[in-house]
């Protein structure tokens, strides 16, 4: 499991930050949110609130696995001491090793060519351990919709995440726990496009927010079809977009920021998804 790459807390750039206090007792956790137009992080006590304000920078185009890790890095170092870390990627992630980065093979983000130098570069990097060598604490990474759904679940039930930003990520929990991640977004959503093709920032700009908002109702029906969901939750940058009573009544808007302050869940029970 990626948990177990790195060097002692301590030792990587994280732990030339300002010292950190620990509210409440418990691990420090960096908590890192990997999109395609901003790289976010702040650190979180163990009951997931946030001890320091959140820091944040533009995503750099191109993008390499290397420069990720160094930009990660160099937000950390704004930061409190943390005792471990965990990050949200968005693309298909298995045991901290990344296996699809569908923005960052791209020369300059979404909607521009894929540079196949970056795609192979992307291929199979193993993420968690590159972070937890250059961070110099144990390391998690998920996909950032499994990260924000950690924060959000009620562990009742067959739960649905879906996060709406750069573009249309999802993940699934089952009774608290993480089941291992499904790559909803590069699938056929209408017209032979994917959805994050038709659901993500660039549609939404393209086609304005009332024909979008029609869209994100006819992919949370598909959705409930798929799965059958006890309660689904909405959130990302775009879910500043939708209304709430529009969506029906086992869906729940929920904050953004639930992309950094579930990475201390990552760290508790038993996830099948990790």
């Amino acid at each position: 499991m990626s948990e177990d790459h790195g060097q002692e807390p301590g030792h990587g750039s994280n732990s030339h930050g300002p010292g950190g206090e620990r509210p409440g007792g418990g691990p420090l956790t960096l908590g890192l949110d990997i999109g395609g137009t901003g790289l976010k992080a702040s650190v979180l006590d163990a009951a997931g609130a946030m001890v320091a304000e959140r820091v944040r920078e533009d995503t750099p185009y191109p993008l390499r696995p290397e420069q990720l890790v160094e930009e990660l890095a160099h937000l950390a170092d704004e930061l409190p001491r943390a005792d471990r870390a965990s990050a949200g990627f968005p693309g298909m992630v298995r045991q901290g090793v990344v296996l699809s980065a569908p923005h960052f093979v791209r020369t300059g983000g979404p909607g521009t060519p894929v540079d196949p130098d970056l795609a192979r570069a992307w291929d199979r990097f193993d993420l968690a351990q590159a972070l937890a060598k250059r961070l110099g604490v144990p390391t998690k990474v998920a996909n950032d919709a499994d990260v924000q759904g950690a924060a959000v679940v009620r562990g009742q039930g067959l739960e649905l995440v879906v996060t709406l930003g750069t573009g249309f990520g999802t993940a699934l929990f089952f009774e608290g726990r993480l089941l291992p991640h499904l790559e909803v977004a590069q699938i056929p959503f209408r017209k032979g496009e994917t959805y994050t093709e038709h659901l993500g920032e660039h549609a939404r700009e393209a086609i304005g927010t009332k024909k979008w908002r029609k869209r994100v109702r006819k992919a949370l029906a598909a959705m409930r079809t798929l799965t059958l969901f006890d309660h689904c939750y909405v959130g990302g940058g775009n879910a500043a977009h939708l209304e709430e009573g529009d969506l029906g009544p086992d869906v729940t808007l929920v904050d953004n920021s639930a992309g950094i302050t579930g990475g201390v869940r990552l760290w508790e029970a038993d996830h099948l998804g990790l």
